[in-house]
């Protein structure tokens, strides 16, 4: 009988089993189900699928492995399911594909989950998106990682790195990896928080540790809330094992957002361009008069970069970690930069511990994806003193020298006042252009004349009728000697500028890298390891 002879009372093809896959939907879409939602929300936490729908261009999330969890079956027909605890796929982000996932903690509290297939939380499908796509990966982290009742479950314990980091590692040097932790993130998700390029937490709602409280508690006998062992102002301000923290999961979702904005798609591209309406010729004035003439006082290193950056373009990574060293993605005529800036308001700029690793941290970053890097130069040195060697200050300095000696960005030196000793030398382009460039507030050494004068000259100034009065002699003498203006008769820096000149003259070299940075686009080599 031919289709337009029908009977219309029959039951369309296969309505059964597309009634199922809307069931089936709607149980994925129900999470936890309505109380576990509930008490989720009563946190003032978001859900996983509002999280996404938070972070991704409205309409734009495509979902892969929705129907992937656990059914409960009468017979042949399906009562209920209860969905994997993790939800992700494919969204665009500014009208940029990405990849992206995230626990869903109204179902067993977002822990780990396997079938056939991983749908990702470490490894699997989310992550072969990002990398066989090259497109970024963002991940948000709420969830506990393993469980030991999965021994009761598969009836043996299984071997750490069967579910491994391979894939995560492989991806930070071709995409793009960003880390959200919207929750309590332990064991394998905190470790993936840190395996990021650039990672974010929720102030008040948002804790991240290898190991909970009770654990803490059965091991080490420390009885420890959450917020204690794990809340951003220990894993952002003092550990630096995040890098910002958010006032809200709103604020968290636009910091992503404008992160993502300064990185290309991948390694094999460049950062897009952003606005060039902030003329290039720009002088500040406040240039002029921002260095005391004291070189004991400190001022506002931040104000320096605003004022030579596009306006509106900074974005700070870390701000509240390792304070002596300011690190902030930004634009030059729109080109994506990175700003290295020694902080004279804490501890004079010297570098202690944690700046090193925060300085580091973000070389790594820059070289891998091909942003030219600024340093804005007032460091007196390595940061010195028992507690400054007990910390490893030394080790950690020197592999800030290692790292940048391995980048392979253009990078510009602008010494703003004091570089002295390896720390200034972490600042110079050895193995590139070496450009360096100062204003006349600028000094240089192997370390500071004070210091210098009381040891080399220790025997002449003891021996003096006035030990004070001669030690100030000799620094005056010296000084007189150490004028950036002497350096640059013997072409010892390449140039001393007017500071009001910093921005024309580096948006112009900047400008012209751009050609060498298309040439040489692609993954890095591993460090240690030249071409």
């Amino acid at each position: 009988m031919s289709q337009s002879g029908s009977d219309p009372k029959a039951a369309a093809p296969w309505a059964a089993q597309l009634d199922e896959l809307a069931a089936r939907r709607r149980f994925a879409a129900g999470l936890g189900g309505p109380e576990a939602v509930a008490k989720h929300h009563a946190q003032g936490r978001l859900t996983i699928r509002e999280r996404i729908a938070g972070v991704v261009d409205e309409g734009s999330f495509q979902e892969v492995g929705r129907l992937t969890g656990q059914g409960r079956y009468e017979g042949a027909h399906l009562n209920s399911l209860t969905p994997a605890p993790y939800v992700m796929g494919m969204a665009r982000i500014d009208g940029r594909p990405v990849a992206i996932g995230g626990e869903d903690f109204t179902v067993r509290g977002g822990t780990s989950w396997s079938g056939d297939r991983k749908k990702g939380g470490q490894g699997g499908f989310v992550e072969d998106l990002a990398h066989q796509y090259r497109i970024p990966l963002v991940n948000l982290i709420d969830g506990a990682g393993g469980s030991v009742t999965s021994i009761q479950r598969r009836g043996h314990s299984v071997f750490p790195g069967v579910h491994g980091f391979e894939r995560s590692v492989q991806l930070l040097g071709e995409v793009p990896v960003v880390c959200a932790v919207m929750g309590t993130a332990a064991g394998g998700p905190a470790g993936r928080a840190i395996l990021s390029h650039w990672s974010v937490m929720v102030k008040d709602t948002s804790h991240v540790f290898a190991a909970g409280p009770p654990v803490v508690q059965r091991s080490l006998g420390q009885k420890i809330t959450k917020e204690e062992l794990g809340g951003a102002d220990l894993a952002v301000a003092t550990a630096g094992t995040i890098d910002n923290v958010a006032a809200s999961e709103q604020e968290c979702f636009a910091l992503v957002k404008r992160y993502l904005s300064y990185m290309p798609q991948n390694v094999w591209e460049l950062p897009p361009l952003g606005d060039q309406t902030d003329p290039v010729d720009r002088r500040d004035e406040l240039l002029r008069t921002i260095v005391p003439e004291n070189r004991r006082q400190p001022y506002d290193m931040r104000r320096v970069i605003r004022a030579i950056a596009d306006q509106g373009s900074i974005f700070e990574i870390q701000p509240t970690f390792g304070k002596a060293v300011i690190t902030s993605l930004a634009r030059m005529n729109g080109t994506v930069v990175g700003f290295i800036a020694n902080n004279p308001m804490v501890n004079g700029g010297a570098m202690d511990v944690k700046a090193a690793r925060k300085q580091s941290h973000f070389i790594e970053l820059c070289d891998c994806f091909h942003i030219p890097l600024v340093f804005l130069v007032d460091v007196p040195g390595f940061m010195v003193g028992k507690d400054a060697e007990a910390a490893a200050t030394l080790r950690e300095g020197m592999r800030v020298v290692y790292v940048g000696l391995q980048a392979t960005v253009p990078i510009f030196a602008v010494v703003v006042r004091k570089c002295y000793g390896m720390a200034g030398m972490a600042t110079t382009d050895k193995n590139g252009l070496d450009f360096k460039v100062a204003w006349p507030s600028a000094e240089w050494g192997s370390l500071p004349i004070e210091g210098g004068v009381a040891a080399a000259f220790r025997r002449e100034i003891e021996a003096a009728t006035d030990p004070k009065r001669r030690e100030a002699e000799i620094e005056a003498e010296l000084r007189a000697s150490a004028s950036p203006f002497r350096t640059a008769e013997a072409f010892g820096v390449e140039e001393v500028i007017d500071p009001r000149e910093t921005r024309p003259l580096l948006c112009t070299f900047i400008n012209a890298a751009r050609g060498r940075l298309a040439t040489s686009v692609g993954p890095k080599p591993k460090y240690g390891v030249r071409p």
